[in-house]
């Protein structure tokens, strides 16, 4: 065999030998090259499992941090697996830490092995001394960063027939960082959910308040229409008030006081011997036109106190209205209505209110009362009316002056008291004239009810 040709058998056995890591007595590269197949296969099944553990961000971060625990269990075929964030690090976050043992979930302090809680305190405190230690039967432990700082890390026990490599470690850097970017995300998308949920029911809120503001709005709009309908109607009630008043204090007193100086001008000139009769019938005459005057007076003064839209009254509210007309101010009157009101005929209501108000006037004119009090009592055959003051009027001496204006005409005077008492005879009743309980006198009308319904309400 010549040298070149031994030279070419020798390097054919040098390939076949390095192939198939068959040398006798010398290193095989055969057995590494199937070691480091198998890691392959190993690194690519704990990526798999890293990235089946990083897209589940959405299930919370409890999911999440098992998940990564889980896949470094598989890979280092680890007695236990703990993960843990340093004190500092992403306050809201949880769970704080985590360990995977042969007993299960470990997520409380005081169950963790002591060399496990030695670990947890160096992962809490020193995130950033969390080297990876690879001694066969020692804690594997890396640091877990986010945006370059450390705030937190792994850390396992493998089993003592795994031999770590840097590939086990670089995988459990992989598992760490990415369970870092992982669980500050979920924690992004939960307290977006929870901003969502928030902002939803804000909105609702919102929606809800606007639909009450619009109706407020609405109503407000409608209670501004009817103030200002309040405000127009309070003046004009204010101005028929006012001139109610200016007729009454001064209108109807002057009209008045000139058929008091027309009646003192005809009782002069009866005494005077021929003065021409027909002249003392005229000056009868303006008298006449100046009672009925002050009549129509008391009419619009009442008319004017009165609301031309409202609907007609009952006696007793008209009564109540009766006692705030052409009256003074320093008088005050109270109204009292006793048994149970009834319709009544409608020339009678109107009859006893001209008594109320003629007694009113009376009172007011003649006497220094300060107080009137009128009473309208529904008996079961009767109505009557009473109207009382504390002024310093005599009930002898009226009940005598009724007595002489109804026998003979005294001039003109006391008609009032005769009118009084002829509008209770029309309708079947009786004027009585007495003393008040208050001091005064005390005015009492009584009108029998035989003609009216006493079933038939008061409107």
């Amino acid at each position: 065999m010549t040298i070149a040709a031994a030279a070419h058998a020798e390097l054919e056995a040098t390939s076949l030998d390095e192939l198939t890591g068959i040398r006798s007595g010398k290193r095989s590269y055969y057995p590494a090259y199937v070691r480091s197949n198998e890691r392959l296969h190993d690194t690519v099944r704990a990526l798999d499992r890293i990235s089946a553990a990083v897209v589940r961000t959405h299930e919370g971060p409890r999911t999440l941090v098992e998940a990564v625990l889980q896949a470094a269990a598989d890979h280092l075929q680890a007695d236990w697996v703990m993960f843990a964030l340093a004190d500092e690090a992403m306050p809201a976050a949880r769970p704080r830490f985590l360990m995977l043992g042969g007993a299960g979930w470990v997520e409380h302090e005081a169950e963790l092995p002591p060399e496990a809680r030695a670990e947890l305190r160096l992962l809490q405190n020193r995130p950033g001394d969390a080297g990876g230690c690879r001694a066969p039967g020692r804690v594997v432990r890396v640091s877990m960063t986010l945006e370059g700082e450390p705030i937190g890390g792994l850390a396992a026990l493998p089993s003592d027939e795994v031999d770590i490599a840097d590939t086990d470690v670089s995988i459990l850097h992989v598992l760490a960082n990415q369970a870092a970017v992982a669980l500050h995300n979920s924690s992004l998308f939960h307290t977006a959910t929870l901003l969502k949920g928030r902002t939803q029911q804000l909105t609702v809120e919102a929606d809800r308040q606007a639909a009450n503001l619009r109706t407020r709005s609405t109503e407000l709009q409608e209670a501004q229409r009817n103030l200002v309908g309040l405000l127009n109607h309070q003046a004009l009630d204010e101005e028929r008030h006012r001139i109610a008043r200016e007729l009454h204090d001064s209108v109807t007193q002057d009209v008045w006081s000139a058929g008091m100086a027309i009646e003192l001008c005809r009782t002069d000139l009866a005494e005077i011997d021929g003065v021409p009769a027909p002249l003392i019938e005229r000056l009868t005459a303006a008298k006449d036109l100046t009672r009925h005057a002050v009549e129509r007076l008391r009419v619009a003064i009442y008319a004017l106190n009165t609301d031309p839209g409202e609907e007609p009254a009952s006696l007793p509210a008209l009564l109540g209205r009766l006692s705030t007309v052409h009256l003074p101010s320093d008088l005050r009157i109270s109204v009292s209505v006793r048994g149970e009101p009834r319709q009544l005929d409608g020339e009678l209501e109107r009859a006893l209110l001209r008594i109320a108000g003629e007694a009113l006037f009376n009172t007011a004119r003649h006497s220094d009362a300060t107080q009137a009090a009128i009473r309208l009592r529904y008996g079961a055959d009767s109505v009557s009316l009473t109207v009382s003051d504390d002024g310093d009027g005599k009930p002898a001496c009226l009940r005598k002056l009724l007595r002489l204006s109804q026998a003979a005409d005294l001039g003109g005077q006391h008609r009032g008291l005769v009118n009084m008492a002829a509008r209770a005879r029309e309708f079947g009743g009786s004027l009585s004239i007495g003393s008040s309980p208050m001091g005064g006198i005390k005015l009492r009308v009584v009108v029998p009810l035989g003609g009216t319904d006493p079933s038939v309400p008061a409107q």
